[in-house]
């Protein structure tokens, strides 16, 4: 299976579901899938921004020793987005509509995290 059906797969299993990528922490997309209305939105760009983010996450809880970062959601007026690695390279993101299905979106990547890491 290829990175583009596991993506639609997650866009197309979550309500209010926008786009989905697999991304290097560098912010150079892999792969993505999105709908229309996802074009609408500069989803790129804030992804870029959310991975150099992510990035500095997961050095604070190696420095803190809390453990790896797993998932992480940023909440904005228009989209919520959810990141959940899939290797110490690469991480899923997720951009739903505020009124998105937040819980589905995180058992769909969750799901589809080893799958994508099979692939890679």
């Amino acid at each position: 299976m290829s990175f583009r059906t596991h993506l639609e797969s997650v866009v197309n299993q979550v309500d209010g579901a926008l786009a989905c990528s697999v991304m290097g922490f560098d912010g150079i997309a892999v792969d993505t899938h999105q709908n229309e209305e996802a074009l609408e939105l500069e989803l790129n760009g804030a992804w870029i921004e959310y991975a150099n983010l992510l990035g500095q996450l997961r050095q604070a809880a190696e420095a803190l020793k809390t453990g790896e970062v797993q998932e992480v959601s940023i909440n904005s007026e228009r989209v919520l987005t959810l990141m959940r690695l899939v290797s110490p390279e690469y991480f899923l993101v997720l951009a739903l509509r505020a009124d998105g299905n937040y819980g589905k979106g995180r058992y769909v990547l969750r799901l589809t995290a080893p799958k994508i890491r099979a692939e890679l």
